[in-house]
């Protein structure tokens, strides 16, 4: 299966307030597509129905071309779409390994397993393996995650995604709050996700991070998409004038948004 997840038409309203007007979305496998927009632009309500945290009141959701209902976030998981929440959702006191199997722990062969005895080590491997592979600098499979930076547990969190995605990865301001070194080590990861084949969407407020790391733009304001660059062609005062409504988009740009 090609995994491409496309959103259309989608619509949510808290009261009388409509959050999202008519909104389109859609993400590729191995691309990195950044979502932006100012603040009350519609991102978090977007991603979030695109998780399964919250059903739209309009529109429909498409993957591979086919149309799903997303019950619940596990439901979502089940699909192979996973979130890297911008509190990173890690456990401070346990290492990375156990990070990365809440909730999927892994229990001994046999009667041990019946028990419910972990099989902590198969985990550690399995966990160092992928850290690894995505090169990380996060070694030591055993130590509390709060010991760790904060691109540590950035890493973390998304190779715990990356354990688990079949297709596409929601990260969500993965370099707040990060020094220039740290941000530099994340930047890279979400590459090496995206050439592993998974479609990763990056929220962000930081446009020269976007342009260089996404692959293309899609941008929210006032709760529908207005406008979708190809990163490499796009400047940060583009991106910034399709956010506030001041870039005139050319009519080819503004008949293809009407045709979507």
């Amino acid at each position: 299966m090609v995994y491409q997840l496309e959103a259309r038409g989608i619509v949510k309203r808290y009261g009388h307030v409509e959050v999202l007007r008519g909104t389109d979305f859609t993400v590729e496998a191995g691309k990195v597509t950044a979502l932006i927009g100012d603040n009350g632009a519609g991102k978090s309500t977007l991603v979030k129905i695109l998780s399964g945290v919250m059903p739209p009141q309009g529109g429909e959701i498409l993957l591979a071309g086919k149309p799903i209902s997303l019950s619940s976030p596990s439901h979502a998981r089940e699909l192979g779409i996973e979130t890297v929440y911008q509190d990173l959702a890690l456990a401070p006191d346990l290492g990375p390994a156990e990070n990365a199997y809440v909730g999927r722990e892994l229990v001994k062969p046999g009667l041990l397993g019946k028990l419910g005895v972990l099989d902590k080590k198969k985990m550690r491997t399995e966990a160092f393996k992928t850290f690894t592979a995505m090169g990380t600098d996060v070694k030591d499979m055993d130590a509390a995650v709060a010991a760790l930076s904060g691109g540590q547990k950035q890493s973390v969190a998304i190779c715990r995604s990356v354990m688990w995605a079949k297709g596409l990865i929601f990260m969500d301001e993965p370099t707040a709050a990060l020094g220039v070194r740290q941000t530099r080590r994340v930047l890279d990861l979400i590459r090496r996700v995206a050439d592993r084949g998974i479609a990763v969407v990056l929220i962000s407020h930081n446009m020269p991070e976007v342009l260089e790391v996404s692959d293309s733009i899609q941008v929210l304001r006032l709760g529908q998409r207005v406008a979708e660059f190809t990163a490499a062609e796009a400047t940060v005062d583009q991106l910034v004038g399709a956010m506030t409504g001041s870039l005139e988009l050319s009519a080819s740009t503004q008949a293809k948004l009407g045709d979507s």
